[in-house]
């Protein structure tokens, strides 16, 4: 696992989400994925968001497109606990 990457330890608690920064005023959920290493291709990025494995701001969000802006935090289910990561 990416040591930089926010994830539930053993105790199954939230470490403290990356900070991702982004060029432009914003980017895409799927470009931030994948950006952030949560996603490893285009195609693991949908995945996840279709199968509702992410959530942003604590809200599940379905549409890979979303519109992300700095301070919103994107968060992964994964088999091992949940990543997290904040756009900066």
């Amino acid at each position: 696992m990416d040591a930089r990457r926010g994830s539930a330890g053993d105790n199954g608690r939230m470490s403290s989400p990356i900070e991702v920064p982004i060029s432009d005023d914003m980017i895409r959920l799927g470009q931030f994925l994948k950006l952030a290493g949560l996603a490893e291709s285009g195609n693991h990025a949908r995945d996840l968001v279709a199968d509702g494995e992410v959530a942003v701001n604590g809200e599940p969000e379905t549409r890979r497109g979303r519109q992300l802006l700095r301070g919103d935090r994107v968060t992964v289910s994964t088999p091992d606990g949940e990543e997290s990561a904040v756009v900066a």
